[in-house]
C-alpha cells in the first residue's frame, strides 16, 4: 500500500524516532511466536526495526474508532521499516465467533494494510498461547507472585477497597506455593465449578493503583472457545494476557487507547517479573497511549451496535447507517477518505469529539477527483418541450469525470419529455430563484436554452407537468451557445430511455451529536428519517453493478449496494450530499 499523504509528526514518531536512534532495539533477537526466552535469544536479528499489532477482540464488527488505531498500527511499521502484527485477543470465549475473525480480516484488508512480510504472514491468535500462558502462571505461583483465591467474585470486588481506601487481603493471600500450584493445575483439569476460585497475581492491596491490588489473572469458564473447543476451562484475563502476548511476539511499541493508562503498572510488572524468572528476554515491549475516537452522531459501543442489531433498529452490522466499516463500506465511503479521515484528525493524548462532517469531508475530497459523474432524478416532475418533434432524439455528451476533459465521455439523448427534478420548478417563485418558473430561462445542462411555459395540475394542484421551448441555435458546445446568458442550469434524464431505479437516501442514524451522553437511552435519539427510500430515474447507460459509485451531479455521491442491486433492478445507497446540510 502506499502512503496517502506525507507523515505528520506526532508523539508517538517522537517516540519510536527516539528508540530508533539510541538503538534501544537494534539488537532483538526474533523468533516465530510463541517465542519464551530460550526461543528469542536462539533466533537471528530481527528484520524488523520496530513491530506493532493491531489486537481486535473478535466479539464484533469493527468500527470507524478501529480504522484509527489500525491506520496507526499498520502506518507506523510501514513508515519505520517495522512490521505491524494481525493479533486476534480471543482469550473470552462467551462472546468471541469465527465469523467476527473473517470480518476482520476482511476489513483490514479493504483498508489496504497487510501484515505479511518477506512471505511470512504475522496473523496471530492469543489462544495460541494458552499453553504457554499457563506455563508462565505456573512459573509466577512457584516465584511466590501468584495465588488461588477462593472467594467469590463479589468477595473480591467487596474486598478491593475504593480510590481513597486501601483493600483487605485475601483470606487466602498467604497460602504456600506448593499448595496454590496444585489448586492451578486441578482448576486446569476442570475439578473445579465456574467461580469456585481464581489465580491472582499477588502484587499489593494497599496500592493507589486498584489495578495492581492482586488482579486476577485466570478464572474458571467451563465454555467451549471458538478455536481450541474445550481443551481449556479456565482462560487469562485480558490485562494479563495483553502484555504477555506483546513479549512472546516480540513487540517493540504496543500502543494502546487511553483507558488502557492505569493498566500499564501491571503491563509493566508482568513483563518485569517473568523476566526476572527467565521466561521472557530482553528487551522488553512498552505500551504507549493515545486517545480514542469520539466521533460524533454516532455510537461505537460494541455493546451498543449488538443491541442496535439484535433488537432490529438497523438492517444488520453492514447497515450503510452504523459506524462499523461493514456498514461505511456498503454506504460507499472509500478505504482512502478514510484514511485521510485518520490523517486530518491526527494522534495525541488528549481526548477530543470528532464532528461527523469531517469524515465526510474526507470522503468529498477522496471521491472528488476519481468518481464517474452521471446524472439521476429523485424527485420528478416531467418536462415536456412543446416546440421538439415527438420523434426526435438528439445526442448529447458529457465526461465521466470533469477533472479529466479530455478522457472518456458518457452519450445520453436529448428529447421531447424528460424528467427534472421538481424542486427545479417554481409557480411563483422566491428571491434568488434561477430555475424554471414561467418566462425564464434556463439551460438544460449538455443541451439547449429552454424558456419554461407553464405547467399542468392535477385534480389536487400538484404540477404534474412543466412546458418549456427550445432556442434551436443554443446548444452547448456548437458557437451560439453563450450568445444568451442565463443564470440557472438543470439536470435531466430523457424520460423515454432513462432507468428506473430504487435509491435509498441515508442519512445520519442518530438527532442528536452525543447520542449515549451520561445515562440517556441512545435509543431516544434515533433519527426516524435516517433511510428514506425514492423511485428515481438514471441517465442511460447507468450500470448499477454492486459496488460501483458516481457522484450525481448536483445531488451527491452513491453507490448501488453491494447486497440488492443488480443491473436489471438498481438499488442505490446515497454516501454523502456535496456539502453538508447539518450546519
Amino acid at each position: 500500500m502506499t502512503t496517502d499523504a506525507a507523515p505528520v509528526s506526532n508523539f508517538l514518531r517522537t517516540i519510536i524516532d527516539n528508540d530508533l536512534k539510541s538503538g534501544r532495539y537494534q539488537d532483538r533477537q526474533w523468533a516465530p511466536p510463541p517465542s519464551a526466552a530460550s526461543a528469542r535469544l536462539a533466533g537471528a536479528i530481527d528484520p524488523a526495526r520496530i513491530r506493532t499489532r493491531f489486537p481486535p477482540e473478535p466479539n464484533g464488527y469493527l468500527h470507524i474508532g478501529h480504522a484509527k488505531s489500525i491506520c496507526l498500527n499498520f502506518g507506523l511499521a510501514r513508515d519505520y521499516q517495522g512490521i505491524c502484527h494481525l493479533r486476534f485477543d480471543d482469550t473470552n470465549p462467551e462472546k468471541e465467533e469465527d465469523e467476527y475473525v473473517q470480518a476482520i480480516i476482511d476489513m483490514v484488508r479493504w483498508l489496504g494494510f497487510d501484515w505479511t512480510a518477506d512471505g511470512t504472514p504475522h496473523q496471530y491468535f492469543a489462544s495460541d498461547y494458552f499453553e504457554t500462558f499457563y506455563q508462565f502462571a505456573e512459573a509466577l505461583v512457584q516465584a511466590g507472585h501468584a495465588y488461588v483465591d477462593e472467594q467469590s467474585a463479589d468477595q473480591m470486588r467487596a474486598t478491593r477497597g475504593t480510590l481513597t481506601e486501601p483493600g483487605t487481603d485475601s483470606p487466602w493471600r498467604d497460602r504456600p506455593a506448593a499448595e496454590s500450584l496444585n489448586l492451578l493445575r486441578d482448576m486446569r483439569a476442570g475439578k473445579h465449578p465456574d467461580g469456585a476460585m481464581a489465580l491472582r497475581a499477588r502484587i499489593d492491596m494497599a496500592s493507589p493503583n486498584i489495578n495492581l491490588r492482586d488482579p486476577v489473572l485466570y478464572r474458571i469458564r467451563h465454555v467451549s472457545h471458538h478455536r481450541t473447543g474445550d481443551a481449556w476451562c479456565i482462560y487469562p484475563m485480558y490485562a494479563w494476557a495483553h502484555p504477555v502476548e506483546d513479549a512472546l511476539e516480540g513487540i517493540t511499541h504496543s500502543i494502546c487507547t487511553l483507558e488502557f493508562e492505569d493498566q500499564r503498572p501491571f503491563y509493566d510488572w508482568i513483563l518485569e517479573r517473568l523476566s526476572e524468572l527467565g521466561q521472557l528476554a530482553a528487551p522488553l515491549p512498552h505500551q504507549y497511549e493515545f486517545a480514542r475516537l469520539n466521533l460524533s452522531y454516532v455510537v461505537t459501543s460494541k455493546r451498543k451496535l449488538r443491541q442496535l442489531v439484535v433488537e432490529g433498529h438497523v438492517q444488520g452490522w453492514d447497515d450503510p447507517r452504523l459506524p462499523t466499516l461493514a456498514g461505511l463500506r456498503r454506504r460507499g465511503y472509500s478505504p482512502g477518505a478514510i484514511r485521510l479521515f485518520c490523517d486530518r484528525i491526527g494522534v495525541s493524548k488528549a481526548d477530543s469529539r470528532i464532528d461527523y462532517s469531517v469524515l465526510e469531508q474526507a470522503l468529498r475530497d477522496d471521491l472528488d477527483p476519481i468518481a464517474a459523474r452521471a446524472v439521476a432524478v429523485l424527485d420528478p416532475v416531467k418536462l415536456v418541450i412543446t416546440n421538439f418533434p415527438a420523434d426526435h432524439t438528439e445526442p448529447c455528451s458529457a465526461p465521466v469525470n470533469p477533472h479529466e476533459p479530455d478522457g472518456a465521455r458518457r452519450e445520453f439523448p436529448l428529447t421531447r419529455e424528460l424528467w427534472i427534478e421538481r424542486d427545479d420548478f417554481r409557480e411563483d417563485p422566491p428571491k434568488k430563484y434561477f430555475r424554471l418558473f414561467p418566462g425564464n430561462l434556463v439551460r438544460l445542462k449538455y443541451g439547449y436554452v429552454v424558456r419554461c411555459t407553464g405547467c399542468v395540475k392535477n385534480d389536487q394542484g400538484d404540477v404534474v407537468e412543466v412546458h418549456c421551448e427550445y432556442l434551436p441555435d443554443t446548444r452547448s458546445g456548437t458557437p451560439g451557445a453563450d450568445a444568451i446568458k442565463v443564470k440557472g442550469a438543470i439536470t435531466w434524464v430523457s424520460a423515454k430511455h432513462a432507468i428506473a431505479a430504487e435509491i435509498r437516501l441515508y442519512d445520519r442514524l442518530f438527532r442528536e451529536a452525543h447520542p449515549d451522553r451520561g445515562d440517556q437511552d441512545f435509543l431516544q435519539a434515533i433519527n426516524p428519517d435516517s433511510c428514506r427510500v425514492v423511485q428515481a430515474w438514471l441517465e442511460p447507460g447507468t450500470r448499477a453493478e454492486p459496488g460501483a459509485g458516481w457522484q450525481f451531479e448536483r445531488l451527491g455521491y452513491f453507490i448501488a449496494d453491494r447486497e440488492a442491486s443488480t443491473v436489471d433492478r438498481p438499488v442505490i445507497n446515497r454516501t454523502v450530499t456535496l456539502r453538508d446540510t447539518w450546519v
